[in-house]
């Protein structure tokens, strides 16, 4: 690798000198690396002018967002099922080449929790699958969870289980925890028995990757998920306008590249994605990833 593995960063805090002017976002992403980098969600408004043109209409922002990036995560999904006009829409507004990642419904993942959601599960991968080759992994997204839900991580693995066992071929997951202490071998055996991607995540509540990865084989799947997520009640406090980055990210972005470059050394294709919430625009997020990517390419 180009770069020294820095496993020891530590968190960055906000500071006025780390704020960036709003101006037109350019990427200089990787080519030649089955590496998808993208966005949670198209939708905000607070864009113009930096990734889509200062007069773009919300109508084509998914346009604009395709030629420059190669895949997204779909936020909507997690509130409804779409329609099949909806899939129609997004194929054509994208190139060949483009991955759409979605969040399954909240309905399996949070009110129903697994039971009986045999039927709404079935019905949203019926619907995702009309995109074809372009679409990438589902994701289960679960909150965190009290002892009053699940008693202990076994709980939760006894009632997960048969649904990934039921999951059908031909499609890629991925599982999402917000309980720390549930990720341990026996998690990540059931999820590398179905094929399922471990998410990895950089959220307050998980463990950073640096400890993640040094107490774990995190990789379960012939692909990886990470998710740049961030504080979103710190970062609410700070702005309330995502179209500029207000957090210096740049050492857990050192290391997360140090990470990613791993990942793809197991020949695994990679997916992440970037929230607003992360450092507070998260095509900055992008352009600073492919920044410092760019700044350590293997001599």
């Amino acid at each position: 690798m180009g770069m020294e593995p820095n496993l020891f960063a530590d968190p960055p805090n906000a500071t006025p000198s780390t704020t960036e002017t709003r101006s037109r976002i350019t990427f200089e992403l990787p080519q030649g690396k089955p590496l998808y980098l993208g966005t949670s969600s198209w939708s905000s408004e607070d864009w113009r002018g930096t990734i889509y043109p200062a007069d773009a209409k919300s109508s084509d922002f998914l346009t604009h967002y395709a030629r420059h990036l190669s895949t997204v995560e779909i936020d909507m999904t997690f509130y409804r099922i779409p329609t099949p006009a909806m899939i129609h829409a997004w194929n054509q507004r994208t190139p060949t080449g483009f991955r759409f990642a979605a969040k399954i419904p909240q309905v399996i993942t949070h009110e129903k929790i697994l039971r009986d959601c045999q039927h709404e599960l079935q019905q949203f991968i019926e619907v995702m699958a009309l995109l074809g080759d372009k679409l990438g992994p589902l994701l289960f997204q679960f909150p965190y969870f009290s002892k009053r839900q699940f008693a202990n991580a076994q709980a939760f693995l006894e009632r997960l289980e048969p649904v990934l066992a039921q999951l059908p071929d031909g499609f890629r997951f991925a599982v999402e925890l917000r309980n720390r202490w549930w990720i341990t071998g026996r998690i990540l055996d059931l999820l590398r028995a179905h094929g399922v991607a471990l998410a990895l995540t950089d959220h307050p509540w998980m463990p950073p990757i640096e400890e993640l990865l040094r107490q774990h084989d995190v990789v379960t799947a012939d692909f990886a998920y990470i998710r740049w997520l961030g504080d979103r009640q710190a970062m609410e406090a700070i702005t309330q306008k995502w179209d500029h980055l207000v957090i210096d990210r740049t050492q857990d972005t050192k290391t997360w590249v140090t990470v990613v470059r791993q990942l793809l050394a197991r020949d695994l294709t990679v997916y992440g994605f970037y929230n607003n919430h992360y450092a507070g625009h998260s095509p900055g997020s992008i352009a600073l990833f492919s920044e410092i990517w760019q700044n350590s390419q293997v001599s």
